[in-house]
């Protein structure tokens, strides 16, 4: 089951596509001829964006400046969804904390919530319907090789994580026969750019370059999955070793190791 051509009337829509893997997946589909919903908190960047790619692609991009984490924004944005024809969703927006929940900011946890697993949940049932109606469409979810297993200092993230990954195979076999493609893209850290050696993180310091792998090559063997319909893409060999040890690994054992890596990126 291939996803449907673009035309002029559907669109592909890119949530978190102000930066990193949503702005690579934005200009894969836009280089394969998809006019575009560019979806985020950031409209300046996101009207850059949709410039270049009109220029570029010569498709159209729509701009929705909206906080997905955020239900009384969010909702206009679902209706409209439900109303547009949509042959590919890119739920990829997602934000990250570090460190002892207890010691968080309990709203800002419960916006990571909003964002990483309800606003998942609300804008794929917006364009299921008429996905399944047109017999065609594909649904590509970011969760996370972080959602396999428990990780101390890391507890909301990991915990929304696991509902997308399992919110998205789950979907899959719902959907079997339909014609509806759905992908979970379940990365590990990946790089936008070569950081600045002064200004580089933990991981950056503590991961090898070898190991890493850019947004672009990321967004490519995404599309490239939810067009073969495939259940899991796992780019890089840090993800595919997180995957390993969380689907296998006893959780007495990875639990821990997991908790002391995310407790430095905490402090």
């Amino acid at each position: 089951m291939s996803l449907p051509a673009p035309t002029a009337d559907n669109r592909a829509v890119v949530t978190g596509a102000s930066s990193g893997i949503g702005t690579a997946l934005a200009a894969e589909l836009a280089m394969r001829g998809y006019s575009l919903i560019l979806v985020a908190r950031r409209g300046d960047i996101l009207e850059e964006l949709a410039q270049r790619l009109t220029l570029a692609h010569g498709i159209t991009a729509e701009v929705r400046a909206v906080d997905l984490a955020d239900r009384e924004q969010r909702a206009p944005l679902v209706e409209e969804l439900s109303a547009r024809n949509i042959a590919i969703l890119c739920n990829n927006a997602g934000i990250a904390t570090f460190g002892a929940v207890a010691d968080l900011d309990p709203a800002y946890e419960r916006d990571q919530l909003e964002l990483n697993a309800v606003a998942v949940h609300d804008l794929s049932l917006a364009v299921l319907p008429g996905m399944i109606e047109r017999g065609a469409g594909g649904i590509l979810i970011s969760g996370s090789a972080a959602g396999n297993m428990p990780i101390p200092n890391n507890a909301t993230y990991a915990a929304s994580k696991a509902f997308a990954n399992t919110f998205s195979e789950s979907l899959r076999g719902e959907l079997k026969g339909t014609g509806v493609n759905v992908t979970l893209l379940a990365p590990g850290p990946v790089r936008t750019e070569a950081p600045d050696p002064s200004e580089a993180s933990i991981v950056d310091r503590m991961v090898p370059d070898f190991m890493w792998v850019s947004s672009e090559s990321t967004a490519k063997s995404s599309i490239d999955a939810l067009a073969r319909n495939k259940m899991r893409i796992v780019p890089g060999l840090i993800s595919k070793g997180m995957s390993v040890a969380g689907q296998y690994g006893p959780r007495a054992v990875t639990a821990p190791v997991a908790g002391a890596f995310y407790k430095k990126l905490g402090s």
